[in-house]
């Protein structure tokens, strides 16, 4: 490390030579250097310098005139859905209140003909039943009926003989007889 510093140490000692020299001095010649960079650079980069912040500064008021217009449209875009919104919203409720009165409605609707078709269903059961009773009536008057005419039957031919028997006969052809002089 010892021979590096050395060689810059004694390169800042060479002799003049004359005219031009290299002073390797960095305290003595920075300042000087850069004052004449920097007057280089104010010189010829005022006006690049200058368009190029005039270039940034016009993509800067683009960029917020573009968001600008962004932020308008999107505004714009949310009120036209908010718009939507409430009239989705009120068809919504329309929707339930009119579904609502649909279903109640059917409900009554359903009601009134179960209620309907119930009485009728009654109706005809209490006709059934009363066509039911009526042929039962008749079964039994015609089975009495038949009963009673058997009995008589029997009772008759048991206690006629021929000879009443007869005299009944008799007795009916007279009256026959009867009857047809009076029409006469």
């Amino acid at each position: 490390m010892k021979n590096v510093t050395d060689s810059f140490v004694s390169l800042g000692h060479w002799p003049s030579a004359g005219s031009f020299g290299f002073n390797t001095d960095i305290l003595a010649t920075n300042p000087i250097n850069l004052s004449v960079v920097i007057g280089v650079l104010i010189f010829f980069g005022k006006g690049v310098l200058s368009d190029l912040l005039d270039n940034r500064k016009q993509r800067i008021l683009n960029t917020i005139r573009n968001s600008e217009e962004l932020r308008g449209g999107a505004i714009e875009q949310l009120e036209k859905a908010r718009a939507r919104l409430r009239k989705v919203e009120m068809e919504a409720d329309q929707f339930r209140v009119n579904g609502y009165s649909e279903i109640e409605r059917e409900k009554w609707n359903l009601i009134n003909s179960t209620y309907k078709t119930l009485e009728q269903l009654e109706n005809y059961k209490n006709e059934t039943i009363q066509f039911e009773q009526q042929r039962a009536i008749n079964q039994v008057r015609q089975r009495i009926f038949q009963q009673a005419l058997q009995g008589a039957l029997g009772t008759l031919n048991s206690c006629l003989n021929n000879e009443l028997h007869l005299r009944t006969i008799s007795a009916n052809i007279g009256m026959l007889g009867a009857m047809k002089e009076i029409t006469d």
